[in-house]
């Protein structure tokens, strides 16, 4: 068995960062480096501020510290990285396409053979190359093929290792998870890996399988989890106009253990990169086989959380008298979730989205996503230009700038600084009447209606 002495990993983003900085911590002997092309992202992970590291999670300020300079650096000379390294993990982005075969539901591959290329090209010995981002069933072929057939003759055993971390709690997840999988054909390499997490993870929580079961269990994983949000927010939506309360059906049913309580939380909708991605990409797969109706059902839970998000925007159009031009709504919250400052498919996006069409202002205060971050994912969608963008959107450092006079606030995420707000004194300079629609359930009803509010929550 090869004893790995140096880790690359190519991807410095959400799951490269913080997954290679715990590697770091948990094993001294081993030099990691972390590598991306993109230079801004590279130096605010060597930033000395460690508030300034690109990707928030509680508790990764306190790891970085530790091992950054010790075994665990950031670098943008991938050739030097890749060539020295023993195991290279690949941990980039991998969307769904927005053209071709496959649009708007396969994974967009193009990064990770870019990735293979670059090993194959300046690899001079024997690599263990791990797929760590979340990639369709049997891409490991491919990646073996681009490696064996444009490498240097060196021997590369591919492994697939998929992360299964909640943002917002990857420190946590990474430090105790449920367990590591390990897929791979090779049992030395397989061996070699599972030494690693063998460090502080207890050998029975790791699970070794073939590349095949590995890869799609990632995407099965996260489509069982989709599957449950989208079937309470199905339910949200039954209880809003029989009466029924869907925190107490919620509760009634994860009672029973063949359920359980988690991911029965009804909101606006899930998001994040990858409950959507991974399970277009089920959709896909099903499809490819010619498994129509697989397709369709996995399809459905997609189409339920688009549907969630709208009736959200709906319901503050209608409740407003049928129309928001050119009134004040404030948005707590832009990220996709809690704890973290990633926006992707958050449905703060799509809300907002919606709002404006319909000529709203919009004032976005997120304790943690920057202004630049949030221009940007209105402008990717091209719904208007981003000049538009910026006439009706407005993004402030303070919330109760952002409240004070507004028509009515959505919470958008569940940040846990919103319940703690003086919304008695939010009242006061907001416009009458004063409306909160609670997208994340996460406020105290009967205290904002003592306060004067039209309080709206999900599933009410």
């Amino acid at each position: 068995m090869k004893h790995i002495k140096k880790i690359t990993c190519i991807g410095a983003g959400y799951v490269g960062g913080p997954t290679m900085s715990v590697i770091a911590q948990k094993n001294l002997s081993v030099e990691v480096t972390v590598v991306d092309l993109n230079q801004a992202r590279i130096a605010a992970w060597n930033d000395e501020d460690l508030d300034n590291l690109p990707v928030y999670e509680p508790g990764l300020d306190e790891v970085v510290k530790e091992a950054r300079g010790r075994n665990l650096f950031f670098s943008t000379d991938v050739d030097k990285a890749i060539q020295e390294a023993d195991m290279i993990f690949i941990s980039v982005n991998t969307p769904t396409k927005t053209y071709g075969k496959g649009k708007g539901q396969a994974a967009d591959l193009k990064f990770i053979e870019l990735c293979a290329r670059q090993i194959a090209a300046v690899a001079t010995s024997d690599k263990i190359v791990v797929e760590k981002s979340t990639l369709p069933v049997r891409t490991a072929e491919a990646l073996k093929s681009i490696l064996d057939n444009t490498g240097n003759g060196v021997n590369f055993h591919i492994l697939s290792n998929p992360e299964f971390l909640a943002e917002g709690t990857a420190v946590t997840d990474l430090h105790n998870p449920d367990r590591v999988l390990i897929g791979g054909e090779d049992a030395d390499a397989i061996e070699a890996l599972v030494k690693v997490y063998e460090a502080w993870v207890p050998r029975e929580r790791i699970l070794t399988t073939n590349l095949w079961s590995s890869e799609l269990s990632k995407l099965v994983a996260n489509a069982f989890l989709a599957q449950r949000v989208s079937s309470i927010n199905a339910i949200s939506e039954l209880c809003e106009v029989t009466g029924a309360n869907v925190d107490e059906v919620s509760r009634a049913i994860g009672q029973d253990t063949r359920i359980g309580s988690k991911f029965l939380k009804a909101s606006v909708g899930f998001g994040g990169s990858c409950f959507q991605k991974d399970i277009l990409n089920l959709v896909y797969i099903a499809r490819s086989y010619n498994l129509y109706e697989v397709a369709e059902y996995w399809e459905q839970v997609i189409l339920l959380n688009d549907h969630q998000k709208t009736r959200f925007a709906e319901k503050i159009i209608q409740t407003m008298y049928n129309t928001v031009n050119g009134k004040s709504i404030a948005f707590l919250g832009w990220a996709f979730k809690k704890d973290t400052n990633d926006t992707r498919e958050s449905a703060a996006i799509y809300v907002a989205d919606h709002l404006l069409d319909e000529e709203a202002n919009v004032i976005v205060y997120d304790p943690k996503v920057t202004a630049e971050q949030i221009y940007k994912d209105l402008d990717y969608l091209g719904t208007r230009s981003p000049e538009d963008n910026r006439r009706l959107v407005r993004i402030v450092n303070d919330p109760y700038e952002a409240l004070n006079g507004a028509h009515a606030v959505a919470v958008l995420t569940e940040w846990d600084e919103f319940k703690t707000y003086d919304w008695e004194k939010i009242k006061e300079g907001m416009k009458r009447p004063s409306f909160v629609f609670d997208g994340r359930k996460l406020l105290d009803r009967a205290l904002l209606e003592q306060a004067g509010f039209d309080y709206y929550a999900i599933g009410e």
